[in-house]
């Protein structure tokens, strides 16, 4: 017990021995502060100025960093263009930061618009845009990007890879930053074993080679790194780079091609990779033995700049670079009126704007001179011909309105919760005389999209019919349309198509005079048109019922509509018809058919009967007509007979005669 009590006792002690330490440090750190700040009051009014002093410098540092900071943003809020242009007229000095920094927002937006939307077809079209912008100030905005655009769509890098050509034979330098950028780029991807990123900048790098901005040492060093060390990966890596420009490799350096070949050989001896990436280094050797048949260097639409006009820019894999970063970044520029004006004038030398203006004036300048000496008569006919040049209209052919029109139906459509909202918000849009089909076509293509059939279009078609008789006739026009093209149209889009029509025949909000274009024969009827009509059928006789639909088929007013369905001209095409409704379950609206079928000899018998007693008729008619004339041959007939007669008797009398005559001798 008093052990235990000793060991208690003692660490009481260790216990109120450190609390002592505690407080005594924290004394000794009191009195040491109380020294500092009463040395800090002795030092006078020297100590106060440079104090203030070392305020406004860290006072400066804060804003100097405070701008740094704003540099790094990208305009803060969203702000609508038609408002940024407001804002842009409301400054008065043209020359502020505020202003700088509105126009450095929409040089950004512009040149990423531009260069999201280039491709190999409208590429002629956006170069004139964008030389229109100050490519020397945005350089940097522009190889971001380009650089961005080609990472999200790999397959319009030969796009890319041309219009940074072309806009590196006038700004060499803006080449030569996204060169070194892309190959930046590739050696950090490297490191990291981004194959994504990797595969990428490579592919950017293989076209610039092609477009002749990057030189082929590039390649060759590009292909001697990923294969000197080879993986699966970087073997994939070297493979899709040489397809890409091992066409313009083969004519620019030959030797060095030959030796990566060589190397992709060495390594399908070592046998040491695998098969998948065999099977790619053999294809690649029958692209080669081919002569790169398929992988031209540059598409003739996107070969845009001659060889001798191309700047060509020489970068090493092992050299450091500089990637020139802060250009992305806004900076206020004391010289800003100055860069634009000199900008202008640059645009105006690459447009070729002020030889248009000297023509211009030039022709503008003859004119004058002719006008002195031409007559009255022919002023008065370039006044005509003046007049005409101001008559003549420029129609848009390229159907963009109509593009967007779809577009924006489409979108209606398919954005909306049910058809009451989507009918509400389709009825909106202004639409030009002629184009209700298209929103008619509009909402038959989204319904055959779909992988089932959803009522919502049905009901949503049925609404406009309802509400205008001409999406009615137009919905009949899509019926023959698309029954005359049915055969073109896949299992489930054909399935779509037929219940979309019977939901309209069911609802009576078409009108069922459009079967008349069905004729259900063997000879006019496909697999697929046969498809159709029992979807159809089926789906009318699950809305109204067969009962019903016996009735609407049995109406005597619409018989004429329903003879090509049910068809009674032949014993053959009945006979189809009937067994083709009773294959699909629905041999009762065959009822009045069969009995047709059944009575069809009697009907002939009957039908035959009056064209037998008319013709007998027509005999009894005959006969009577020939009765004079039989009694006129019969009267001339006797005549002969007589005549005859005569004749027949004198002769035997001489041949008596002459009987009796030789008896005598």
């Amino acid at each position: 017990m008093d052990r235990t009590a000793n060991d208690k006792l003692r660490g009481y002690r260790n216990k109120h021995d450190h609390r002592s330490m505690k407080d005594r440090r924290s004394r000794e750190g009191d009195e040491l502060r109380k020294d500092k700040l009463s040395r800090q009051d002795k030092e006078g009014e020297g100590r106060e100025v440079d104090s203030k002093s070392q305020k406004q410098s860290t006072l400066q540092e804060n804003n100097l960093n405070a701008d740094v900071s704003n540099w790094g943003r990208s305009g803060g809020v969203y702000i609508p263009p038609f408002k940024l242009a407001r804002m842009m007229k409301e400054v008065q000095d043209k020359s502020s930061v505020e202003y700088q920094r509105l126009t450095w927002d929409a040089l950004r937006k512009s040149i990423n618009g531009l260069v999201n939307k280039v491709n190999a077809t409208n590429i002629k079209n956006i170069i004139p845009e964008l030389f229109g912008e100050n490519l020397i100030r945005g350089r940097g905005l522009f190889c971001r990007s380009c650089m961005k655009s080609q990472m999200a769509s790999p397959g319009f890098t030969d796009v890319f890879a041309a219009l940074v050509a072309v806009v590196n034979t006038k700004f060499p330098e803006v080449g030569e930053l996204l060169l070194r950028r892309i190959v930046l780029q590739f050696k950090r991807a490297y490191k990291r074993n981004d194959k994504h990123q990797l595969l990428a900048a490579v592919k950017f790098i293989a076209h610039l080679v092609n477009q002749q901005v990057a030189h082929e040492i590039i390649a060759l060093e590009l292909l001697a790194l990923t294969l000197e060390n080879p993986t699966d990966d970087s073997i994939e890596v070297a493979v899709g780079f040489v397809k890409e420009c091992g066409s313009i490799l083969q004519d620019l350096s030959p030797k060095g091609l030959h030796g990566i070949f060589e190397r992709f050989r060495g390594i399908l001896h070592e046998g040491e990779i695998d098969k998948r990436v065999q099977f790619l280094i053999e294809g690649l050797f029958a692209i080669r033995k081919a002569k790169f048949q398929g992988h031209p260097a540059v598409r003739p639409e996107l070969d845009l700049v001659e060889q001798e006009d191309q700047l060509t820019h020489e970068i090493s894999l092992e050299e450091k670079i500089d990637p020139e970063i802060t250009l992305d970044i806004f900076k206020p520029d004391p010289q800003f009126l100055e860069s634009e004006k000199r900008y202008e004038e640059l645009k105006k030398t690459i447009l070729g704007e002020e030889s248009e203006d000297e023509a211009g004036s030039d022709a503008a300048s003859e004119d004058e001179d002719e006008d002195e000496d031409e007559d009255e008569e022919e002023d008065d006919e370039n006044d005509d011909e003046e007049e005409d040049e101001q008559q003549m209209k420029i129609k848009d052919e390229t159907e963009t309105n109509l593009v967007n029109l779809r577009r924006t139906i489409y979108l209606t459509i398919m954005s909306s919760i049910d058809f009451e909202e989507a009918g509400h918000k389709l009825l909106k849009i202004k639409l030009e005389p002629g184009q209700e089909m298209e929103l008619c076509i509009m909402l038959l293509e989204c319904c055959s999209q779909e992988r089932t059939y959803l009522r919502y279009y049905g009901l949503l078609g049925q609404r406009f019919c309802m509400i205008n008789k001409v999406y009615q006739e137009n919905f009949e026009k899509c019926f023959v349309q698309q029954y005359s093209m049915i055969h073109r149209l896949e299992t489930n889009k054909l399935r779509n198509v037929a219940k979309f029509f019977a939901h309209l025949l069911g609802t009576f909000a078409l009108p069922w005079h459009v079967l008349a274009y069905i004729r259900l024969t063997e000879e006019d009827t496909t697999s697929s048109s046969r498809i159709f009509i029992k979807i159809l059928f089926q789906e009318l006789s699950e809305h109204l019922g067969i009962r019903l639909l016996n009735e609407k088929l049995s109406d005597p007013s619409m018989q004429d509509s329903f003879e090509s369905i049910f068809p009674k001209d032949n014993p053959k095409n009945t006979r189809f018809s009937i067994n083709f409704f009773t294959s699909i379950g629905l041999g009762g609206i065959t009822e009045n058919l069969r009995e047709y079928l059944k009575n069809m000899p009697r009907l002939i018998m009957q039908q035959q009967k009056p064209v037998s007693e008319s013709e007998s008729e027509s005999e009894s008619d005959e006969s009577d007509d020939d009765e004079p004339k039989r009694s006129s041959g019969s009267e001339s007939e006797s005549e002969s007979e007589q005549s005859s007669s005569s004749e027949s008797d004198s002769d035997r009398d001489e041949r008596e005669r002459r009987r009796k005559k030789r008896r005598r001798r």
